[in-house]
């Protein structure tokens, strides 16, 4: 099956012209990652803030595929790591993605997130609400997956302590931000599939 970005790509005989749009298409989701970032809420009692990037690194992956997708988030990292206020609250540097940082994690799991719900959304994951959900609560578990224990390791904190600041305040959160692109891509493979004649 095909992604959104590919289903609207230039025929493969103009191949110049659809390598310049992927390109395009993965720079396009890192900025719209670095967007949504800066949507930032500050809890005090946890170094990890609320923002809006997972919602992004959702819609990037399913949208973009495994290969694109985990490109995209590359090239967020490193947008990032290079200078760029990109990351969350305006931030940058490499050190962010560095074991000592409490977010490293999370940006990391970015990565995999982007490539995994790419991966599933090739295979028709993202045409219906349902499986929809499934691939962004899969990609939402890797982000934590990543996320919590480099948390543990780079503040030395308990399992419960780095539950308390790296999970339990952002279930709901993420919950509505999975739910929202969920919902969000079959209308859009409709209108997709509307235009070209066919769904795939």
């Amino acid at each position: 099956m095909s992604t959104l970005a590919l289903a609207l790509a230039p025929s493969r005989e103009r191949a110049r012209v659809r390598v310049a749009y992927q390109v395009a298409c993965a720079f396009a989701g890192s900025v719209l990652v670095a967007g949504l970032a800066q949507v930032s809420v500050k809890l005090p009692f946890t170094p990890v803030p609320i923002t809006g990037q997972t919602l992004g690194v959702l819609l990037v992956g399913a949208a973009l595929g495994p290969g694109l997708g985990a490109l995209s988030m590359g090239l967020y990292l490193l947008e990032g790591a290079i200078g760029l206020p990109f990351y969350a609250e305006g931030r940058a540097g490499l050190d962010l993605l560095g074991l000592g940082s409490a977010t490293g994690g999370y940006l990391w799991g970015f990565l995999l997130a982007g490539a995994l719900v790419g991966w599933l959304s090739r295979r028709g994951w993202d045409r219906s609400v349902r499986s929809s959900i499934g691939a962004m609560l899969l990609g939402n578990v890797v982000i934590y997956a990543a996320g919590v224990p480099w948390l543990l390791a780079a503040l030395d904190v308990p399992l419960a302590k780095g539950l308390e600041w790296g999970l339990y305040p952002f279930v709901i959160g993420d919950t509505i931000k999975l739910l929202l692109a969920a919902s969000l891509l079959p209308g859009i493979w409709r209108i997709v599939g509307h235009h070209s004649g066919q769904v795939d």
